[in-house]
């Protein structure tokens, strides 16, 4: 029997490691399945889980070439299904702002105001901000070596 990828089969437990479970397929191929692949929630320590003979159903996850094979024991089982969500209402009692990114929002309000930049004022203004920055930045990190020409010993 050839092992394909996305196929659920039984296999069985022929070794526990920190890292996973080593599972025994037909036909003879063995497998591992990760430990974060053995339950839905977090497993500390695998031994709560899986025993050495345990009889478990796992989903072939990727066979890769040198012949290893990654196997799941949470994707074989049968996930619920989740309810599908009402669509959310419309909102009518505020305008409809445009979305995108508001990391500045503060300035909407003022920037439709202000007439429109050309190139070189938005590289002048740009060049003037980033400056004020590294000087602050420059301050602070020289106050914690000691200020300029502290003598290092």
């Amino acid at each position: 029997m050839s092992i394909e990828v996305g196929s659920k089969v039984t296999g069985k437990v022929t070794g526990i490691t920190n890292f996973g479970a080593f599972v025994e397929l037909p036909g003879g191929s063995t497998g591992l399945v990760h430990i974060s692949e053995v339950a839905d929630n977090y497993v500390k320590d695998i031994n709560e889980h899986l025993k050495v003979g345990d009889e478990v159903e796992v989903k072939v996850m990727n066979v890769e070439a040198d012949g290893k094979i990654g196997l799941s024991i949470r994707k074989a089982k049968p996930q619920p299904e989740r309810p599908e969500r009402p669509e959310r209402p419309e909102r009518s009692d505020r305008p409809q702002r445009p979305r995108g990114n508001n990391n500045n929002r503060s300035n909407d309000r003022f920037n439709d105001r202000q007439p429109k930049e050309n190139f070189e004022q938005k590289m002048a203004r740009f060049l003037k901000d980033s400056d004020e920055r590294l000087a602050t930045l420059k301050r602070a990190t020289e106050s914690k070596r000691g200020g300029r020409g502290a003598k290092r010993g």
